[in-house]
This record gives structure tokens, sequence and C-alpha cells, in this order.
């Protein structure tokens, strides 16, 4: 039996087809249970659920971090290095419109990662991670 803790975040979507087409078809997450106002998804082993809140879902703040404006709130995953490349690959090709193109940040510092953050189509914005060295990843 599995001990390490699932992480399970609900957010808001104003469409769940769309949500449907986008976590379960661009990202590749298996879709858990439904109904007609929401969805689960296994992301990446986590579950999130997309709750049918068209009036809930609004623009993001941002925070300044190493030269990128990073929307606030954002949620995601940490992939290994080829896991990331590998989606890189498939948004682009889809034509995803990234907020902050993939690229290395904090490189040859503590804490170095590959980083990409891009909307749902609802506003939701992701953060998809990679390290080569997953000791970085609360380093200080």
């Amino acid at each position: 039996m599995n001990t390490t803790p699932l992480f399970h975040l609900a957010f808001p979507v104003h469409d769940l087809a769309a949500a449907r087409g986008f976590y379960g078809g661009l990202l590749g997450c298996p879709e858990g249970r439904s109904s007609e106002r929401w969805i689960d998804f296994d992301f990446y082993g986590h579950q999130i659920v997309a709750h049918l809140a068209p009036q809930a879902a609004q623009p993001a703040a941002h925070n300044a971090v190493d030269g990128d404006h990073v929307p606030v709130p954002h949620f995601g995953v940490i992939l290994s290095m080829a896991q990331w490349r590998v989606l890189a690959e498939r948004l682009r090709a889809a034509e995803v419109k990234f907020i902050i193109e993939p690229h290395v940040r904090f490189e040859g510092q503590v804490g170095e990662q590959a980083t990409m953050f891009f909307l749902d189509p609802s506003g939701n914005a992701l953060e998809i991670k990679a390290f080569d060295d997953l000791s970085q990843v609360f380093a200080h």
C-alpha cells in the first residue's frame, strides 16, 4: 500500500467540456468520477477536481520571480526532466500560449529548475517544473 500522501485540489472552471479536453486530452490526465457539475482528474498521481463555477474564475495577480512575472494563484506538478521536455513539446505542438515560456530558472544557483506557465481554458494558471537534482526542491 502506498503511504505517500496525495494532494487534492478543487478549482473553478467555466466549461466542463473545455476542462475535459484540456486536462484529459491535452495534458493526458485520466478522468475519474464526474457529474454534471465536476470532474475528477488524476494529475500525475494527485487528485484535482474541476468544479463548474463560471462566476469564480478570475484573472491572476503576478509576483516577480527570477525576472518572470509569475501568476498567483497557480498550481502544478514537478515532473522528471524527461517528462517536462515531452510535455513542453506537446504544448508547443498544440500551440498553447505560454505565460512564461519553458526555460531554466535560477540557473547555476540553489534551486535550479525548469519551469513553464500556461493557462487552462478557464484562466487557471498552471506551473510545470522539473529538477535535474530533486534534492534542490526544498533547498535554501
